[in-house]
């Protein structure tokens, strides 16, 4: 009869083979790649000390040498105080491929987080589904996916991406919210390899997946240097949200600067004389939100459009900028994607939005019209209708155009609209709507004196129709405000819609609306 002590001291022999499946195998696999245990990982994520692992013991049954944990890390723990579930791969351990027996607790955790109502983060390190396991494994993808969809906007899910993540082990992190990725790391459906065997292409794996491309692609919505600066990035994303959509997101230090400052008067000199300069727009919004904090998502992908988060008053708001230093703060096809799904993912948690607009108008090209511009543009401001959650809308300079309705103009979706006096609204700008409407009567004036006579034209258009007034006496735009006073106006407007009601009063007996696509 084996006594209690014993069994004790196999529990400890056990737990140790656990910890490291792989044994000494596995330690001189990451010390040639120069990369942490999965279990340091997890430590450089949570807060000190909170993570608890489930399923460390789990293992293919009817194997004798089949390998503890089976390639997959999960458990669950505290980030700045609050419950996550995490979920890492393993890349000692079968190379971190995906098997029935992982699969299985892939989905606990996921179902877990579902029951518990908290956020989700994966650290990916994947080559995929395990080819050993065949269509148990493949399977088990669309096992994940199922339950991945149920959490979809129900709590917030982020994946990080390191090493080469392929095949089916890029479809679960596309489906979450975010995706962060290091330098290093690569995703792709099909590798270098299996390309140049169908295709006969010869391609690297920078071009094909690297984090570069694919954050210029929009694939993934930032791009590390290092592991710890990821997990970095990821704390404070998760910091702006609710742990689920049932519950508010953090406030964090509100009250601050009840006044108007020395930084809010910079404001009132900070858009050129001329309508054809540039700036930076995070010159302002560093100065219409507190603390002059930011946190921008998607900066590589469609970057005439800026996507981030902000706080006003202590409390989280997504904020949507046109960016005049590229393209002219023209909307294409790539930057409406990005809009529509940041519109949607903050209305989904309950975040607020803040709209800023400086721009011409929908880019204008052969190629815009056959990337889909007008599918895609249309998108948006279908989401904006459907968004509950408050939404400011603020014309800083021009918009113009289909544009206006893009940046959440109020009869679009805006709860409140605000205007500057340097603010130009119109259909078109002046130089395009004197070409077009003055074509006749600039004709007619004597060649010597025609140039004079459009620049007359020009700023006749400026002053007399692309105005805030007219706007303003049409009642298209709440109020024209002073550039210096925009952070307090955001406040004072944000808590009074404080308790907009997120469901619509109006009865419709449709199932969903459709989407252009």
């Amino acid at each position: 009869m084996i006594g209690t002590q014993a069994k004790l001291e196999e529990l400890d022999k056990i737990l140790a083979v656990a910890a490291e499946p792989a044994g000494d195998a596995g330690i001189a696999k990451r010390q040639k790649k120069g990369i942490p245990s999965v279990r340091q990982r997890m430590s450089m994520l949570l807060d000190s000390g909170t993570f608890i692992e489930t399923g460390a013991l789990a293992r293919e049954p009817g194997k004798q040498d089949a390998l503890y944990g089976d390639g997959l890390v999960t458990g669950r723990g505290l980030i700045d105080g609050r419950p996550v579930v995490v979920i890492a791969h393993d890349q000692t351990v079968y190379g971190g491929s995906v098997g029935v027996t992982s699969a299985r607790k892939f989905m606990r955790a996921l179902q877990f987080a579902f029951d518990t109502a908290c956020p989700v983060v994966t650290i990916n390190d994947s080559g995929g589904a395990r080819i050993q396991d065949a269509v148990g494994s493949i399977a088990s993808f669309g096992d994940i996916s199922r339950v991945l969809e149920k959490l979809s906007g129900y709590v917030p899910q982020v994946s990080i991406i390191l090493g080469k993540c392929a095949a089916g082990s890029v479809y679960g992190p596309i489906n979450t919210d975010v995706l962060i990725g290091t330098k290093e790391s690569f995703m792709f459906v099909t590798g270098p390899e299996v390309i140049k065997a169908v295709n006969g292409e010869d391609v690297s794996a920078e071009e094909l997946g690297g984090a570069k491309v694919q954050a210029e692609r929009g694939t993934l919505h930032h791009v590390a240097d290092t592991e710890e600066q990821a997990y970095e990035w990821a704390r404070n994303y998760l910091s702006y949200f609710p742990t689920s959509c049932l519950e508010p997101s953090p406030r964090v230090n509100p009250g601050l600067e009840p006044e108007i400052t020395d930084t809010d008067r910079e404001l009132d000199k900070i858009i050129p004389d001329s309508d054809r300069a540039g700036y930076d727009m995070h010159e302002i919004l560093l100065r219409i939100f507190d603390d002059g904090e930011f946190h921008e998502v998607r900066a590589a992908f469609a970057p005439n459009l800026i996507t981030g988060f902000a706080r006003v008053d202590g409390n989280p708001v997504g904020v949507i900028a046109n960016q005049p230093i590229v393209l002219g703060g023209a909307i294409d096809a790539a930057c409406s994607d990005k809009s529509t799904y940041f519109i949607r993912l903050c209305d989904a948690f309950n975040i607020p939005l803040v709209f800023v607009a400086d721009t011409p108008g929908v880019l204008p090209g052969i190629e815009e019209e056959r990337s889909g511009v007008i599918i895609r543009g249309g998108r948006v401001p279908r989401a904006i209708i459907e968004a509950t959650v408050p939404i400011i809308n603020l014309v800083v300079r021009k918009s113009y155009g289909g544009a206006y309705g893009m940046m959440a103009a109020r009869q679009v979706g805006a709860d409140v609209s605000f205007a500057w006096p340097t603010a130009r609204i119109a259909v078109i700008g002046a130089e395009s709507a004197v070409d077009l409407v003055g074509k006749r009567q600039l004709a007619a004036i004597p060649e010597e004196h025609r140039a004079a006579a459009r620049d007359f034209m020009i700023n006749q258009y400026n002053e007399t129709v692309a105005t805030p007034w007219v706007a303003a006496e049409r009642g298209y735009i709440d109020a024209v405000i002073e550039p210096a006073s925009t952070r307090l106006e955001i406040r004072s407007a944000l808590r009074l819609l404080r308790d907009k009601p997120t469901v619509k009063p109006e009865f419709n007996p449709r199932k969903h609306p459709l989407y252009p696509m």
